[in-house]
């Protein structure tokens, strides 16, 4: 088994590895920063598992931000039967891309 840790990240739970490039929703920052996040629900290494109540004092994991950018465009429509009325919109959500560097 892989050292891994379980992270909180605005509201969405990740499992997270040393060296893993993740996309989460935009986090405050550019590309170049570095963040460490402290909300450690679960961390794992080797047969040591540790699981927090709900999270884990004394433990962050540190990570780099590569960049910023859009996501897909998610787009729908609304149709009303009879009425001829038609509204079609989109919307692409805002991500962050980080490396995870080191887990505590």
């Amino acid at each position: 088994m892989e050292k891994f840790a379980v992270i909180k990240v605005n509201n969405s739970q990740y499992k997270v590895s040393e060296g893993d490039v993740i996309e989460v929703d935009k986090l405050a920052g550019k590309a170049g920063d570095k963040l460490k996040f402290n909300e450690v629900l679960l961390k794992a290494e080797q047969d040591n598992v540790v699981v927090g109540t709900p999270i884990i004092k004394d433990s962050e994991v540190s990570v780099e931000i590569i960049e910023q950018f859009k996501g897909e465009k998610v787009e729908s429509l609304t149709y009303k039967a009879k009425a001829r009325t038609r509204r079609r919109f989109g919307s692409r959500k805002e991500l962050t891309k980080l490396k995870i560097l080191k887990i505590n």
